[in-house]
């Protein structure tokens, strides 16, 4: 009798595993899937808020920046506060506070719009930098398939909520508040659906959180990741923020750059899978990373080069290639890392680097574009920072640990 009961309680036991393993990927997705459509949603409505609240150009070109201000600000923070109360506990209060942070934002007045950003840009910043620890915590064995999934959830929803922007807010009648609002919906079911986690909540050791910390300041090759994670950052929120007005510049009319930048970004999406998978099967990433920074170079040479004819080619390369250097950022905190902890550490610091430069390299580029009244020196800033991200992946794409 005792061994049929074992066996039952085993397969009791097996069942309650399988299905914390499934809520447990179904609440990444739900995370991802809200690290990027509350910020990508914006863009697109910045002239209608501009006009309906009446603010000025400078006021509503600050709605995209300040996320990213918000991120490189908390970034180096947010693995103090998953130590102290746990990353489960400290990303469902983070969930709560980005709904509440969209809610403000969309409630209707100049006060409430900056101050929601602000609210859900902090929120964010926790999601990004605990992430990829939680993947390398619970599924070491799959970093790479799982940092794909929740890629690709992060990209994917970010991608459909700057398409869908304009037409709920004017097709729909939502107007922008309920454009913006409506992604709250989206983040109160990741509150749900992470509930279960609060569960399995476990602690990290201050002690030894606070010496990985000081000792990975000091880490050459961690500094090497938070480079290439900065580089890469900059190239791409400046050629989101500026590529359609070169294109404009270039020859093409304003519905057809519109839809080069949209190729681009949807041709990122396969790739945050793709590169996950086969990097963590990977001894070394030094061939992926070194193609990806060629993949970056061709694309904004053919730019600069000023040839329509193969315009698409060069954007589905930059696409590529930014796809494949986030998702290689991703995997680099957990493959140079040897603990959970350790990976929240480098993420932090990666992530805070790589957003202040994000948040710069538009401005720069502008500065650039404005001194000397083309485009040609901008692009070779890009092209320059690809080179450098060559240079960097040869040394961190190597099998070793901060």
């Amino acid at each position: 009798m005792g061994e049929p009961q074992a066996v039952e309680q085993q397969g009791k036991t097996s069942s309650k595993i399988k299905l914390g393993t499934v809520l447990l990927i179904i609440g990444i997705i739900f995370i991802g899937a809200n690290l990027r459509a509350p910020l990508t949603s914006v863009g697109p409505l910045v002239p209608v808020i501009r006009d309906n609240l009446g603010i000025s150009n400078a006021a509503a070109g600050t709605l995209t920046t300040v996320p990213l201000l918000a991120f490189a600000l908390l970034s180096p923070f947010a693995p103090r506060l998953s130590r102290r109360f746990g990353v489960e506990l400290t990303l469902f209060v983070s969930l709560i506070a980005l709904t509440a942070g969209i809610v403000l934002r969309s409630s209707g007045g100049v006060g409430v719009l900056f101050a929601g950003t602000v609210l859900l840009g902090l929120a964010i910043a926790i999601g990004n930098v605990l992430m990829p620890g939680l993947i390398k915590q619970h599924f070491a064995q799959r970093i790479g398939v799982m940092t794909g999934v929740y890629a690709v959830s992060m990209n994917l929803c970010g991608a459909v909520a700057s398409g869908l922007s304009v037409p709920l807010a004017m097709s729909a009648g939502f107007g922008w508040t309920g454009a913006l609002g409506i992604w709250a919906v989206l983040s109160l079911s990741a509150v749900l659906f992470w509930l279960p986690q609060l569960g399995r909540q476990k602690k990290a050791a201050g002690a030894a959180g606070k010496s990985q910390s000081t000792r990975l300041w000091r880490s050459r090759l961690a500094w090497q990741v938070t480079l290439f994670m900065g580089l890469q950052s900059l190239i791409f929120y400046t050629v989101i923020a500026w590529l359609p007005d070169i294109l404009q510049q270039k020859g093409l009319d304003a519905e057809s750059a519109g839809w080069m930048l949209s190729f681009m970004q949807f041709a990122i999406l396969p790739f945050t899978f793709i590169v996950p998978v086969l990097a963590g099967r990977m001894q070394s990433q030094r061939g992926m990373a070194a193609v990806t920074a060629a993949l970056f170079i061709a694309g904004l040479a053919g730019i600069l080069s000023g040839g329509s004819l193969l315009l698409p080619l060069w954007i589905l390369m930059i696409g590529i290639a930014a796809g494949s250097a986030f998702s290689l950022c991703m995997m680099f905190f957990s493959l140079r890392t040897q603990s959970t902890q350790e990976a929240a550490e480098l993420s932090g610091m990666a992530q805070s680097f790589g957003y202040l430069l994000a948040a710069v390299g538009p401005v720069l580029f502008g500065w650039l574009h404005d001194v000397t009244h083309g485009w040609t020196i901008p692009l070779l800033m890009l092209i320059a920072a690809s080179a450098l991200i060559f240079v960097l992946g040869l040394s961190v794409g190597k099998k070793k640990f901060v």
